[in-house]
């Protein structure tokens, strides 16, 4: 692995563009000038985004897409033919091809060293690409790499926790736009503020969304960082909490200012922050609340800091968990030296980021709602908020009578570790909808899948069916979704795909009697599509 990170003209490669995390960095590269090259599998509005600064992708992940560089010399003098071992004579050339021009048009250089390769944990050591990269000796960085040069380069808050990271770090960057501060940003989710999950700043400041789930946390080291909860999220690279602990503990180290919500136990016993927050007033916190207020529009709450009365917040986004993540924000920007006017006005606009109880629409007075969550402590947040909802229809003239949550469980490993929690997590639901885990590229080792989750489910809650394919929960939401429900589609993998065709099925059709539903999965057993 390289020491250090170029970013004075030598080209980057991007081994799953298309990624959220992946597709932040390289759009914020590509906005520098930089040569930016990538991979992915399909195209979508994020990859079509990078398209238009220029950015070339190939559609496949293969050793060839290496063809299109041109040659380069190493160290010790000794050719390197880009071609995977096609020469032509001593000095090999490569000729660009049709692929080989960018969305901009403009053919690749005549002469270009060898690219710097990024990638995810997500890309296997296998992966062709990847494997072609090690062969050819381009220097390659996991994306954790990138993100860490760039926080060197700013004055970076980056925000990390189990839970809250991309709505805390898409508030706190929103406040700080609206405030005048204008930031660089990267964030885990698409903010229609910045029409996406990046954006370049003329400031010395930059918010980062910084990941703890494979690790790479410890790399992070910026002026300021938030600390949100601390759980054990990862089974598949975390054995213990106390492994999870560690790793925030080196984040910690390398923050020269540590701000952290001690209504986790975890984080107010073990990390112990320099400046903190809770919505409990006899917390000692250094930013708390009182007169809370929640409801179906959102919170109200009075802000203290030290003890001194701040003034009033308005958090349009529901729940408890937002209003802590709220007050996060106000800690950053009173540290960077807000008002908390300022702040408050910046803070009662935001509307959130996308997949983070988003709305998507609403037919025959039908609401949809989707929501990234997919660990258990986030489903039992995310319906709580949406209870907020029952009784009142702000999307709608009907009231919301029954919230029913549709989850697509998330890794294999996730849902053994934490099959007892998941079991107990829904009871805020009217109604369980469950299909099978998104494997996220685990191995399926047969120990669980998605009708032994439900049934545990079904041991708690009175009303929960299984569906084993998105088609067949499709077909099951067609029969009993009715006027006056909340459809909330919970999960971190593809479930949400399915949402617009839902939609369009209550645009079209008459809506059947709840009467008519069917019976429980618990009574039926497994049914497959």
């Amino acid at each position: 692995m390289p020491s250090s990170v170029d970013f004075s003209g030598r080209p980057f490669h991007f081994i799953g563009i298309g990624g959220i995390g992946m597709s932040a960095l390289a759009y914020i590269l590509a906005k520098r000038n930089l040569p930016i090259y990538g991979s992915d599998l399909q195209t979508t509005h994020i990859t079509r985004r990078l398209q238009a600064l220029g950015v070339h992708i190939f559609w496949s992940q293969e050793a060839s897409n290496f063809e299109a560089f041109p040659t380069q010399i190493d160290s010790n003098s000794t050719p390197k033919n880009l071609n995977l071992g096609q020469t032509n004579g001593s000095k090999p050339a490569v000729e660009v091809s049709s692929e080989a021009v960018g969305a901009n048009g403009v053919g690749m250089p005549s002469s270009m060293p060898l690219p710097q390769v990024v990638c995810s944990t997500a890309i296997h050591p296998e992966n062709p690409e990847y494997k072609a990269a090690q062969t050819l000796g381009c220097p390659i960085f996991h994306r954790s790499d990138i993100l860490a040069a760039l926080i060197g380069e700013y004055q970076s808050i980056a925000v990390a926790g189990t839970h809250g990271k991309t709505t805390t770090s898409s508030l706190i960057a929103y406040m700080m736009l609206e405030a005048g501060l204008d930031p660089t940003i990267l964030v885990g989710g698409e903010v229609n503020a910045w029409e996406g999950n990046a954006r370049v700043g003329q400031s010395p400041y930059l918010v980062a969304e910084a990941d703890e789930s494979d690790g790479s946390l410890v790399k992070f080291a910026p002026a300021i960082g938030i600390i949100t909860n601390i759980e054990l999220d990862h089974p598949d690279h975390y054995q213990t909490l106390d492994q999870v602990i560690s790793t925030f503990e080196t984040f910690t180290e390398h923050c020269q200012t540590l701000i952290g919500c001690i209504d986790c136990a975890t984080v107010r016993e073990r990390i112990q922050p320099q400046i903190s927050y809770s919505l409990d007033p006899n917390s000692g916190a250094d930013y708390t609340v009182d007169a809370v207020e929640y409801g179906s529009e959102g919170s109200l709450a009075l802000v203290w800091e030290r003890g001194q009365l701040l003034g009033q917040l308005h958090v349009k986004l529901l729940g408890q968990h937002n209003l802590q993540n709220a007050l996060a924000a106000v800690a950053v920007g009173r540290l960077v030296g807000l008002e908390f006017s300022a702040i408050a006005i910046a803070i009662s606009t935001f509307e959130g980021a996308k997949r983070r109880f988003e709305h998507r629409g609403s037919s025959n007075d039908i609401l949809f709602i989707d929501d990234y969550a997919h660990h258990p402590s986030e489903i039992r947040a995310t319906l709580g908020a949406a209870r907020l909802r029952k009784g009142s229809g702000p999307s709608t003239n009907i009231p919301v009578q029954r919230v029913v949550a549709i989850f697509q469980p998330h890794r294999y490993s996730r849902t053994q570790t934490f099959l007892s929690e998941f079991s107990q997590c829904f009871a805020e639901a009217d109604l369980v909808v469950l299909t099978d885990i998104y494997s996220a590229g685990e191995a399926n080792t047969g120990q669980i899948n998605g009708q032994q989750l439900a049934d545990s489910i079904g041991t708690y809650h009175p009303q929960v069916y299984y569906r084993q394919s998105l088609e067949s929960v499709k077909t099951l939401l067609s029969e009993i979704l009715a006027p006056g429900d909340l459809a909330l589609f919970l999960g971190a993998g593809n479930l949400n795909k399915i949402i617009p065709e839902v939609i369009a099925f209550y645009q079209n059709h008459p809506l059947p009697q709840i009467e008519q539903q069917p019976q429980s999965a618990r009574s039926m057993g497994s049914i497959s599509s």
